[in-house]
């Protein structure tokens, strides 16, 4: 996923790109990021002084290598994010605009809020991710008891995979960070982890080593269909989840299962564009997150926006009227309705700590990572 690290990963990335890119404009036309900056060859020959400024605006999403001539295939996003990387190792990143991001990473793998709870002979576990256990914690505990009713002996895992400071560059930490995770979970015994969040997902397959992931959508088994009128939605792939075609498979069975005809917009599946939230753009470079989270706007239409990230909903939610696919799984009258209770910061911080407590009590007895 991320090519080689550090400056030996930097000079291989920018050797790659400006001896390979065509300069076709294909990736120039669908971004914005680089209709300001040019192709990434050009970018890759040109690297100056506001390098460090240029890789933080970049979204990371992927989209560029999507539609990138498969004869030539570039990953431009690995180029940016080599970059960034450099710059924080040179202590050339400044990553002020991120506290809040960077607290929100910290806690979710503080003493406070990370917890795991593994029941004997438990090989599997379930790893909600931030988002969602925050924004939704009445879903998550139906969830937790659908997946343990055919699952008596999973675990739960609580904790924050780092992907902020992944893609922020930080990779001394978030290596020490998740590897420290991984090694402690296939010390007591887990091979496979079973992920809501897409972000998650991707760090576990490219970084998981010795762990099998693949997300709750895939193993779920459609529930009875819904008692409503059936509704024609159209589905947000997540940019993290862009090159994996089973996760895209499982949102579209499990809604057109729940009485809901799917209608796809432009930008689907491996082509998939950003919310807005991708690569913490939007904290140097608003503007570039609002033009995604505007094209999904237009792309959706009149439609209801389904998907299966937690983050991405909530960029989209305040434009397009846009569910969780677990909402409309586990609770679609109300979520249909716009009765769901949401909550946001810095409620979603003691929904989190309630949470803990709640599987403390539920695996009282059970072996703990922490």
């Amino acid at each position: 996923m991320d090519g080689q690290d550090g400056a030996d990963g930097l000079a291989r990335q920018l050797a790659l790109h400006r001896e390979q890119c065509v300069h076709c404009g294909l990736c120039v036309r669908e971004c914005a990021f680089l209709q300001e900056n040019g192709t990434p060859g050009a970018i890759a020959a040109n690297r100056g002084g506001r390098e460090p400024e240029l890789a933080f605006a970049c979204s990371l999403c992927g989209l560029c290598g999507a539609v990138c001539p498969p004869a030539v295939g570039l990953r431009p996003d690995r180029l940016f994010l080599a970059m960034r990387r450099e710059a924080v190792a040179r202590g050339r990143a400044d990553l002020a605009p991120y506290r809040a991001l960077l607290f929100y990473e910290k806690m979710g793998a503080s003493r406070w809020l990370a917890g795991a709870f593994l029941p004997r002979d438990c090989d599997t576990v379930f790893f909600p991710g931030c988002a969602l256990p925050g924004s939704r914690p009445d879903l998550l505990r139906a969830l937790i008891a659908h997946l343990r009713r055919n699952m008596p002996r999973l675990g739960i895992v609580l904790d924050c995979c780092t992907k902020p400071s992944h893609d922020l560059g930080r990779q001394e930490y978030f290596e020490s960070r998740f590897h420290g995770l991984r090694r402690e979970l296939l010390a007591r015994g887990v091979r496979n982890v079973l992920v809501a969040c897409p972000s998650c997902h991707r760090v576990f397959r490219h970084h998981g080593h010795g762990l099998r992931v693949s997300t709750v959508y895939e193993h779920m088994e459609p529930l009875p269909r819904a008692g409503h009128p059936p509704v024609e939605v159209t589905v947000h792939d997540p940019c993290g989840a862009r090159e994996e075609p089973a996760i895209h498979a499982a949102v579209r069975r499990l809604a057109e299962a729940g009485s809901l005809t799917v209608r796809e917009m432009e930008h689907h599946g491996a082509r998939t564009i950003c919310c807005g939230e991708g690569g913490a753009a939007g904290c140097v470079r608003p503007e570039f997150a609002r033009q995604w989270s505007r094209r999904r706007k237009e792309e959706a239409g009149n439609r209801r926006v389904v998907t299966c990230c937690a983050g991405c909903l909530g960029f989209l939610e305040p434009l397009v009227e846009t569910s969780h696919i677990l909402d409309l799984l586990l609770m679609p009258g109300a979520a249909l309705a716009g009765r769901l209770r949401i909550s946001r910061p810095p409620r979603t911080y003691l929904n989190r700590f309630f949470l803990k407590r709640w599987l403390g009590k539920m695996f009282a007895g059970c072996q703990r990572l922490r």
